[in-house]
């Protein structure tokens, strides 16, 4: 070869080589842009992790990520990571033998990891909260995220994941399961374009003016049966939150005059782990008899929007989510997820459609007012809970029969006014009375011409 060519030849080369220098290093959030199931390969001491990391939510091992692109790409492996345990109850062995991880890259961002939990069969669930700890809870999730995107609710980004656990020191053979990846708080931050607001700091929806994304989140959070979530809508809102958590597994951004608002961790929705354990302490299945408690779970949730917003924001959801609905249906279908978990979702959407779809399906009869009364008899001699407790505005009740003045009715404790600690079991059991008058679908009340 001309010394000329040789030199031309070297030059390219290192013209070249520059060239792959110069790139700037991968950083764990461009998992997230990938399409199609991730492949990849952790390497990490993750015995030790999980014995420090119950006890203590600091505790980090070093590790290494390998991703292999399944589109015949070259491997792109991230070392001295830091790899650490998260999540408020995941991290008890007695919830999840594997709990969920994060990995942080030096420079180079941070990932989170939703686990198979465990290898627990299907029909058993977590003894405490209520877990499909098995490698099909994480695709599901995968799902449901899919879904309130293209319902267009915000929710973090995510990519379902298929990866090899590899613990060298603790001398274990690789573990090759199902997972979830998913968004760094920062990242959504970031994306958002505002300010972190921390669940002590946020008030109220009406307060932080966030009310463009919090009808979302209802009628998101209702579609996929979660109820692992806290939302204060007023300062008069008691509805599973209280003063000190009135923002639970959801972010908060301050952003110009106002605040966004993100979904974030469904493992425990119906439309991931298939069924509640608490059912019955807190609807009465005879609500819609020989329906499925999918559908009664739905329409809790979708009834109390009824007592958060004002009837053209109801009806202007109603519409935003029946046009997306092609969207969610084809989600549904092209999901990787297991075939009953599909199915699941298929089931928690359909109700859902049904339960906004029209007039007559929304605006059900309930009590409008804050001082109804329930009773055991029409005669109203027994009380049915206790001295003196009263429904709640919006409560949905199927009225059976009349008798003078009063109805008997099947009441849907969609406010949770009598769940856990103030059971009332005539009302979760039972038929029980109150005023007829006191019944009505005009709830919101709609503007009068």
């Amino acid at each position: 070869m001309p010394a000329r060519a040789v030199g031309a030849a070297v030059l390219s080369a290192v013209f070249a080589t520059a060239l792959v220098r110069a790139q700037p290093a991968p950083r764990l959030p461009a998992l997230l842009d990938g399409a199609g199931v991730a492949e990849l390969e952790l390497e990490a001491p993750l015995k030790h992790l999980f014995e420090a990391g119950s006890g203590d939510q600091d505790a980090t091992v070093t590790g290494t990520l390998s991703y292999g692109d399944s589109g015949g790409g070259d491997t792109v492996v991230f070392r001295d990571l830091a790899v650490s345990v998260r999540g408020h109850t995941s991290r008890r062995e007695t919830e999840c033998t594997f709990p969920k991880l994060k990995l942080k890259l030096r420079g180079g961002g941070s990932i989170r990891i939703g686990t198979h939990c465990g290898d627990a069969p299907d029909n058993q669930l977590s003894a405490k909260y209520g877990r499909l700890a098995n490698e099909k809870s994480p695709l599901r999730e995968a799902l449901v995220y899919r879904m309130l995107q293209a319902a267009g609710v915000p929710t973090m980004r995510t990519r379902p994941a298929r990866i090899t656990y590899r613990d060298d020191v603790a001398g274990r053979a690789p573990l090759t399961r199902n997972a979830l990846l998913i968004e760094d708080d920062g990242d959504v931050m970031t994306r958002t374009g505002g300010s972190e607001i921390t669940m002590e700091q946020f008030g109220n929806v009406a307060s932080r003016h966030a009310g463009a994304d919090a009808g979302l989140i209802a009628f998101g959070e209702a579609m996929i049966g979660n109820f692992d979530w806290c939302l204060k809508y007023a300062a008069d809102d008691t509805y599973r939150c209280d003063d000190s958590k009135p923002l639970w597994n959801l972010l908060a951004f301050a952003r110009g005059n106002g605040t966004a608002l993100v979904m974030k961790d469904f493992d425990l929705a119906g439309a991931v782990v298939g069924r509640h354990a608490w059912f019955d302490t807190v609807w009465n299945r005879g609500f819609v008899p020989a329906k499925s408690p999918i559908e009664i779970e739905v329409l809790s949730q979708v009834q109390r929007t009824r007592s958060l917003l004002p009837r053209d924001e109801l009806d202007g959801l109603r519409r935003h989510f029946l046009g997306r609905r092609p969207e969610i249906e084809a989600a549904i279908r092209d999901a990787p997820v297991d075939e009953e978990g599909r199915g699941l979702a298929r089931r928690y959407a359909t109700d859902f459609f049904s339960a906004i779809d029209d007039d007559r399906a929304f605006y059900r009869p309930v009590v409008a007012q804050s001082d109804v009364q329930i009773y055991v008899d029409p005669q109203r001699a027994t009380e049915a809970c206790g001295v003196k407790d009263v429904m709640r505005a919006g409560t949905p009740v199927n009225e059976l029969r009349r008798a003078g003045a009063m109805s008997e009715v099947v009441v849907l404790d969609a406010m949770w006014r009598w769940a856990e600690k103030r059971a009332c079991h005539n009302v979760q059991n039972g038929p029980v009375w109150i005023a007829t008058d006191a019944i009505t679908t005009d709830y919101p009340a709609a503007k009068r011409p």
